[in-house]
């Protein structure tokens, strides 16, 4: 990754996204879901068109964003809650090295699935490029919401998202 990018980016996210702070966007109604087919860090890949039988949580994020970093525990906990309900968090990652993205999980000992957004295109495709955005989606595919910025996905607002998104998906 160029140094521009290393300084802009993150400067831009937390321009436009205040440190611990998101917002939440409904998805627009006459927007169909971006395809998002992409390989995993084993090379293995994924196409979320296979998992409409599920709800879906897809986290778009890069190690070099602080927000992404201090969300990430939280919202491995939160897949290991809603598991057993059919939910499934899916992690992007944005453009970077695999050993980047290895060192990374290894540093937070996370084990979410990671899948490998190369050259940018899918994250463009379903964000507008800020770090971290989730998209929450419900069986069927259709997504529902965007979450931009950091989240505790403990928290009771959080919680509130996901148990929405279960009934909906029901």
């Amino acid at each position: 990754m160029n140094l521009a990018r290393r300084t802009v980016l993150p400067a831009l996210v937390a321009w436009a996204v205040p440190a611990a702070a998101h917002q939440l966007r409904e998805w627009p109604r006459h927007r169909p879901a971006p395809p998002l087919r992409l390989p995993d860090l084993e090379g293995r890949p994924h196409d979320i068109a296979a998992l409409r039988d599920h709800p879906l949580v897809l986290n778009f994020w890069a190690s070099w964003c602080e927000p992404c970093r201090a969300e990430m525990p939280s919202l491995a906990l939160m897949a290991q809650r809603h598991e057993a309900e059919g939910l499934r968090v899916l992690t992007i990652n944005y453009q970077e090295p695999e050993r980047a993205v290895r060192a990374f999980l290894e540093q937070l000992g996370t084990d979410l699935p990671v899948l490998m957004d190369r050259d940018g295109s899918v994250t463009s495709a379903w964000t507008s490029r800020l770090f971290p955005t989730t998209v929450l989606v419900a069986r069927g595919g259709r997504p529902q919401r965007q979450v931009l910025g950091e989240v505790d996905w403990g928290s009771a607002e959080a919680r509130g998202w996901i148990t929405t998104l279960l009934a909906r998906s029901r």
